[in-house]
């Protein structure tokens, strides 16, 4: 092997060697382009006649009548309690009862849900799966907390300071002009603070959800993998006509016997 030979063979080992060294890459700049999503946007016909036997089928189920309306059942219909309130706490008492009597031998005591979950308005008419899916957009299921004196009683002064018109089911609240306290009725029986309550209830607020924070305090927490936007389809599919109203569940009148819970 000649000097030139060799000389060549050293070359081509370096340039090798360099090649294989691990080369550190730099992000030198970023930049972003808005891409409008809009009605400039021409749909594909092939892909339009491929979706289009599942987009009737959708809104045909979505669409079907289940029940009837006769009148608007809104959230704002009452100061402490709601046509739509009252209807959907009493659609989740009902329809999870049986559930969580099943599934561990004890009944649910009352309900709470929020105000804030209520997104949307029944007006009169049919009442179909896609009134279901506006009222409750959310993917929260129905949890049951057990819940000590302490808490319940907790969870009845949020309910009088809110100043909202929470949902409630299976308890019934009264409170004179000033807002003092008169008395507390679960089951149609006085508060006992010494017993614990199964409260039927939604996941999301059984983690703080809405300043609830009392459900923390829970000794026990059941979720029954039932949705409640699914509770109140099944509801509407078995009733014929919805006629909530706003009662005395929550209520304030003119009288001032005080009596503390």
């Amino acid at each position: 092997m000649n000097l030139y030979t060799k000389l060549f063979v050293v070359f081509i080992t370096i340039c090798l060697f360099s090649s294989c060294q691990e080369r550190q890459l730099k992000l030198r700049s970023i930049s972003g382009e808005r891409l409008p999503i809009d009605n400039s946007i021409k749909a594909a016909d092939s892909l339009e006649q491929f979706i289009l036997p599942y987009r009737n089928r959708v809104n045909q189920v979505l669409d079907s009548t289940l029940a009837y309306a006769p009148y608007p059942i809104t959230k704002s219909d009452g100061k402490l309690n709601t046509t739509a309130g009252n209807l959907m706490a009493d659609i989740v008492f009902e329809q999870a009862n049986p559930i969580f009597q099943k599934r561990t031998g004890n009944q649910i005591d009352f309900v709470v849900l929020n105000h804030g979950g209520i997104r949307s308005v029944i007006s009169p008419g049919a009442v179909t799966a896609r009134t279901a899916y506006e009222i409750m957009p959310f993917e929260n299921q129905i949890a049951v907390t057990q819940l000590d004196g302490q808490s319940v009683r907790a969870l009845v002064r949020f309910l009088i300071r809110s100043g909202r018109a929470h949902p409630i089911s299976g308890m019934e609240i009264l409170l004179d002009a000033d807002n003092t306290l008169q008395y507390v009725h679960v089951q149609g029986r006085p508060f006992n603070e010494n017993r614990k309550y199964y409260v039927a209830t939604s996941d999301y607020l059984v983690k703080g959800g809405d300043d609830m924070g009392f459900f923390k305090d829970a000794d026990t927490t059941f979720l029954l993998d039932y949705k409640i936007r699914n509770a109140m389809i099944d509801y509407f599919k078995k009733v014929d006509t919805l006629q909530p109203v706003v009662d005395n569940r929550f209520r304030k009148v003119n009288r001032w016997t005080d009596v503390n819970l």
